[in-house]
């Protein structure tokens, strides 16, 4: 190589312009494939924060239940005892 000759990339005319076409589809297919992968992560990760919200509302629902019906067996219990002196 000469010093005054340019060392940078260039085109030759024996590159057919079907590989270079190839080549741009193939990243823009690319580019395409990896914006849909990006969307179905973030919709998954989205999905996965709102089960990790309705599996603690659903045990703060299992905790309220198990009070009520601790609550309504003492209801129950006191009741029976009132009304047991006024059985016959």
């Amino acid at each position: 190589m000469k010093l005054g000759e340019n060392a940078g990339w260039r085109l030759d005319r024996h590159v057919p312009v079907a590989l270079v076409v190839t080549i741009l589809i193939q990243t823009g297919a690319a580019l395409l494939w990896s914006g849909a992968a990006a969307e179905r992560l973030t919709t998954l990760e989205l999905r996965s924060a709102r089960t990790d919200e309705m599996v603690e509302r659903t045990a703060r629902l299992e905790e309220q239940s198990t009070a009520m019906r601790a609550s309504l067996v003492r209801i129950e219990e006191k009741l029976d005892r009132t009304l047991k002196p006024l059985a016959p």
